[in-house]
């Protein structure tokens, strides 16, 4: 017997309902990214191993799906690295490429590479797949679009300003009306090791502060407690988490507790920076808010972190950036500093989908069937068909005469609103039967009518 169909864990099919609603969330995105003078690109689904390790921290290096090379690779092994023990150093021998995990990783090569043919600041985007070796959960996949855009080349923190701005008014034309941004700064966290006289640490204090929505406080200050951190300096960390005000509130506290630390008071001057910009302008519909708890695990990062949340759906983060300083200097391209953000397609996609939001009438493959009656009626739909299609309105005719019934039914399968049925009536008076599928309703017009009427809806 053989084994049932299916697909890795993680992974997911498409039908064309579902496609419809993820197109008009990339154009929708693809249309802001434009508006504020972002450019496209694309880089390969493989990335040279050695190009991916190393940038994600140890964590999301064991995420990363490694792929094995071809050929007879294993011939160029010893029997002593065929030991299990072995694995990790056996893994460059055995698989020197990888599928990427991001976006931002990829375009630091790309910047380094192309560096003598772009513009700079560059900005950028990007929408394509990445793949993670996850644990498969609602909201988390192994394989998932980003929808990345970048700003490389300029230390302006009015960069900042764009990107947030970009958040919402994305999210606010795919009609979320309930949303947060979060808003950090790694150098405070850097501060905050430094005050607790743990600034050697920064690492394992961001990642562990990264896990607090997901695994809570008290397993939080275990995991801390876990890689050294004594119970005076989690007597020190504890209160950061229980922060509450306004964001000129908290920055104050902030200000008070990181009066010793000069990387921590640079970062809350660069926090007070970007607010200060929302004075000038109105945001459509997200708050900004002050998150000292914010730490995104990314090791990359160095100054402005963001993330953004639904109000109205319990999903996580559904989109998210910062700022790093030196990213392309790890591929030789010193002082290059860059600040990013990524739009979580299909986390959004499963927001809007429990919120309802997608409109009701997305463009369907077509808008419009001719009915199949013959190869007379063929040969004479065949220009007209042509017509409709130069008019910019998707158009198919049945490919063969098939009972109306069938045809009518293929129609209503595929939510095509509009059937138009030549006979031998309509070809000797030149008219077509046009047939709202919703309504039932058919009238009987000149093909520019029918033009008029379809394309208006």
């Amino acid at each position: 017997m053989s084994k049932a169909l299916g697909i890795p864990k993680g992974m997911r099919d498409f039908s064309p309902q579902v496609m419809q609603k993820r197109n008009y969330i990339f154009e929708t995105i693809r249309s802001v990214f434009q508006l504020y003078g972002f450019e496209q690109i694309e880089t390969p689904a493989m990335e040279n191993r050695e190009t991916l390790t190393g940038k994600y921290g140890e964590e999301g290096d064991r995420l990363i799906f490694n792929v094995l090379n071809s050929g007879e690779f294993l011939s160029k092994t010893t029997e002593n690295e065929l030991n299990p023990s072995k694995s990790i150093s056996l893994l460059p021998k055995i698989a020197d490429k990888a599928l990427r995990y991001d976006l931002t990783v990829p375009f630091a090569r790309y910047v380094v590479q192309h560096q003598n043919e772009i513009s700079r600041p560059f900005k950028r985007f990007q929408i394509q797949s990445v793949w993670r070796a996850d644990r498969p959960q609602k909201g988390r996949y192994r394989e998932f679009f980003q929808c990345d855009a970048d700003i490389i080349g300029s230390n302006s923190l009015l960069n900042e300003l764009e990107l947030i701005q970009i958040f919402d008014e994305v999210l606010s034309n795919l009609g979320l009306s309930d949303f947060s941004i979060k808003i950090n700064n790694r150098k405070i966290l850097s501060g905050i090791a430094e005050v607790i006289g743990r600034p050697d640490q920064i690492v394992d204090l961001t990642i562990a502060i990264d896990k607090l929505d997901k695994i809570g406080k008290e397993n939080v200050l275990k995991e801390l407690q876990s890689k050294g951190f004594k119970d005076a300096d989690i007597t020190q960390i504890e209160p950061l988490f229980a922060l509450d005000g306004t964001n000129a509130e908290i920055l104050q506290m902030l200000e008070d507790y990181l009066k010793d630390s000069d990387i921590g008071l640079k970062g809350i001057e660069e926090l007070k920076e970007v607010l200060s910009y929302f004075n000038q302008i109105r945001l459509k519909r997200a708050k900004i808010e002050v998150d000292v708890t914010l730490a995104r695990g990314l090791d990359y990062y160095t100054g402005a972190i963001f993330e953004v949340i639904s109000n109205e759906v319990k999903m996580g983060s559904i989109c998210g950036g910062g700022r790093y300083d030196d990213l392309t200097g790890i591929f030789g391209l010193k002082d290059m500093s860059g600040v990013g953000i990524s739009f979580g397609a299909d986390r959004i996609y499963d927001v809007m989908e429990e919120l309802k939001l997608f409109p009701e009438k997305l463009i369907s493959s077509s808008q419009v069937l001719f009915v199949n009656f013959g190869k007379k009626e063929e040969l004479y739909i065949l220009p007209i068909l042509k017509q409709f299609r130069e008019n910019s309105i998707n158009a198919e005719l049945f490919p063969e005469a098939a009972k109306l019934a069938k045809q009518m039914k293929y129609a209503d399968k595929k939510q095509i609103p509009y059937v138009i049925l030549i006979g031998e009536e309509e070809m000797n008076n030149e008219t077509l039967t046009v047939k709202e599928m919703n309504s039932g309703h058919q009238d009987k017009m000149q093909i520019e009518d029918a033009l008029k009427r379809i394309a208006n809806g």
